[in-house]
């Protein structure tokens, strides 16, 4: 099941791991991606802390999916910091 955008359904999330047995998703839509990068270039945020926070987010709601436009970005963070 895929929960779009995700960021404002995360109560969604949690509920539909809850009660379902399937696999659910998360997508973290284009505009979520544009106001986080919006506010990077501004200077009003540090990216891969709001990005891996963003991320963590999900998957503490129950998000087994996360599909991100940050994918390789955060990989590549996630690799750094040793963290899989």
């Amino acid at each position: 099941l895929m929960v779009k955008p995700g960021m404002p359904y995360l109560d969604v999330i949690r509920r539909l791991k809850d009660n379902s047995n399937l696999p659910i998703a998360a997508y973290h839509v284009s505009g979520e991606y544009a106001m986080i990068k919006a506010a990077c270039e501004k200077g009003w945020l540090e990216e891969k802390s709001v990005v891996l926070e963003t991320l963590t987010c999900f998957k503490r709601a129950g998000a087994d999916i996360i599909l991100t436009y940050y994918a390789k970005q955060a990989a590549q963070w996630m690799a750094e910091d040793g963290l899989f």
